[in-house]
C-alpha cells in the first residue's frame, strides 16, 4: 500500500468511476469511496457503488444531499418535468444531461472529507470524452478548483484525475486489464431494470466497448 497517498474516490457506480477506484487500489493507495444521492432518476447506480465496494472491501459513504435536488433543476437526470431523451446526436439534446455545478459540489464535499479523514488525495474520473458537454470536466476546471482548494484551506488536498486526458475507450481498455467487472456498474441515465441503449450514455460507453473489439458485459 501506499501510504503516501491516501485518496478519497468520487464513486457513482459506472464504468469510469468504478475503473478509477481500481486504479487508485492498483496504485496502492487507502482508498475510501462515496457517493451522493442527489434526486437522481438513475438512483440505482448507488447500489451497484454499494455492491463493489462490498466486493473489494473498500469503505464507502453516501451522501444524501435530496434537500438541494432543487438546486439541480434544468437537466433531464433530476428534473421530473423533462424525460431522459434518445441521442440523437445534436449537441442541445445532449446538454439537458448537464447537472448544474455537480462535480463542484461533490469534489467540496470529497475535499471537507479528506480533510476531516486526514486523507491527502481526491480522485474524479473525469475524462476527454466529456469535454464538449461537461464543463466541469474539463483541464482548466481541475486547475482552478485545485487553485480554490489551495487558497480556501491551511492543508491542500490534491485533486487527481487520472483519465483527464483519455477517452471512454481507453477506460475501458484499463478497466479490462485491472479485471473491473464491467456487468456490474450501471450507466443508464433512464435506470430502468436494464440498460435502455438509447440515452447518451448508453451509446457513449457501447460505442466505448466496440472501440476495444467486445461487447459490453452489461448487456
Amino acid at each position: 500500500m501506499n501510504v503516501e497517498n491516501k485518496t478519497i474516490v468520487l464513486l457513482s457506480g459506472g464504468l469510469d468511476s468504478t475503473t478509477l477506484l481500481y486504479h487508485q487500489l492498483a496504485q496502492g493507495d487507502k482508498v475510501q469511496a462515496i457517493s451522493f444521492f442527489y434526486g437522481q432518476k438513475h438512483a440505482r447506480e448507488l447500489r451497484h457503488a454499494e455492491s463493489i465496494c462490498s466486493n473489494l472491501d473498500v469503505e464507502s459513504t453516501m451522501f444524501n444531499l435530496a434537500s438541494i435536488q432543487g438546486a439541480f433543476r434544468g437537466s433531464c437526470l433530476t428534473d421530473t418535468g423533462i424525460d431522459v431523451p434518445a441521442d440523437d446526436g445534436f449537441y442541445a439534446t445532449k446538454t439537458i444531461t448537464v447537472v448544474p455545478n455537480r462535480n463542484t459540489v461533490f469534489l467540496s464535499i470529497a475535499v471537507a472529507k479528506a480533510l476531516s479523514d486526514r486523507f491527502n488525495q481526491v480522485a474524479y474520473a473525469a475524462h476527454a470524452s466529456d469535454y464538449e458537454i461537461y464543463p466541469d470536466c474539463r483541464p482548466i476546471f481541475v486547475e482552478k478548483f485545485q487553485e480554490v482548494i489551495d487558497v480556501a484551506n491551511q492543508i491542500s488536498i490534491r485533486i487527481v484525475a487520472p483519465f483527464l486526458h483519455h477517452d471512454k475507450a481507453d477506460i475501458v481498455k484499463l478497466g479490462i486489464e485491472l479485471g473491473v467487472p464491467f456487468e456490474k456498474t450501471w450507466s443508464c441515465y433512464r435506470g430502468g431494470a436494464k440498460p435502455c441503449g438509447v440515452c447518451s450514455t448508453c451509446i457513449e460507453r457501447n460505442r466505448a466497448f466496440e472501440e476495444n473489439g467486445i461487447v459490453d458485459p452489461a448487456l
